[in-house]
């Protein structure tokens, strides 16, 4: 996030009176200093005007309440998405979010990205979490 509007933070408040167990939650960090100091393309990472850096999650000891933790981990990310930037810090994010969210991760950084990983991983077996693909 760039900003941290009030509406934003209404929606952090109405979603953390709703946590599903003592365990869940929501961590909010900020980022400065050196981030901002570097070129927007000097790492994988582009999102160096980004302000607030946002991690939502669901846990509990029961499997049995897994469903009712993702759909307050959704209805969270849903609530706050309009205050998000277009890309997010991949390993903030679920691993069920699409190729299209990958790429909007990794930005401009994309591209360049998926030649590395075609030079030195072809075969795409390093393919967990985040998955950049190897470009064609």
């Amino acid at each position: 996030m760039k900003e941290l509007p009030d509406a934003a933070i209404d929606a952090h408040v109405a979603h953390a009176a709703k946590l599903p167990s003592a365990l869940s939650g929501m961590h909010l960090y900020p980022i400065d200093g050196a981030v901002h100091r570097r070129a927007r393309d000097a790492t994988a990472w582009g999102y160096r005007d980004a302000a607030w850096s946002l991690v939502i999650f669901g846990v509990d000891p029961d499997p049995a309440k897994a469903p009712a933790l993702k759909q307050w981990a959704r209805d969270y990310g849903t609530a706050v998405h309009p205050f998000n930037l277009e890309g997010a810090y991949a390993n903030f994010m679920m691993d069920d979010e699409g190729e299209a969210r990958v790429k909007a991760a990794y930005g401009a950084s994309f591209n360049r990205l998926a030649a590395v990983k075609r030079t030195y991983d072809p075969a795409n077996l390093f393919q967990v979490n985040q998955n950049i693909r190897p470009a064609a």
